[in-house]
């Protein structure tokens, strides 16, 4: 079987990581958490590029070229998780795999981050395990695309 290509989506304000709100979100960096993945997925024929922007259009821009050669997207919409009805458009017009991330337990804060308009057009999503979560993202997307080669 080809090596799995995913694309790695973090939104807005992910790359404040490691200093922002690090009650809520710890120390771990946006760069640690790609590092640790990049080192925990060596042994699974996978590949992963990463992209991050604080701009709605940068990430819409990222995840349809993406649908030319990546088999799966794992995504951390961060706030544009309950606002971006183009984000969530787009995901589910590139018809990949897609399983939402967040670091934080997002049912267990504010009441408006209770919703998610991603959600819907995903395989799955993950939340409140901080960065561990992207690495079960992988694990998720590989046993998916798994069966669906099979």
């Amino acid at each position: 079987m080809a090596k799995l290509k995913f694309l790695v989506v973090h939104g807005p304000n992910l790359n404040l990581l490691g200093r922002r709100e690090t009650h809520l979100y710890g120390t771990e960096t946006m760069a640690e958490i790609n590092s640790m993945l990049a080192e925990n997925c060596a042994g699974l024929d996978v590949e992963l590029r990463f992209v991050q922007s604080n701009h709605e259009g940068g990430l819409i821009d990222a995840i349809q070229e993406a649908a030319g050669w990546a088999d799966g997207l794992i995504i951390n919409p961060g706030g544009y998780t309950h606002t971006s009805v183009a984000l969530r458009d787009c995901i589910a017009a590139v018809g990949l795999p897609a399983i939402e991330v967040h670091i934080t337990n997002i049912s267990a804060r504010e009441e408006f981050r209770h919703r998610s308009l991603i959600a819907p057009v995903c395989v799955g999503q993950i939340a409140g395990l901080g960065g561990y979560g992207y690495y079960l993202a992988v694990l998720g997307l590989v046993q998916l695309c798994g069966r669906r080669s099979s």
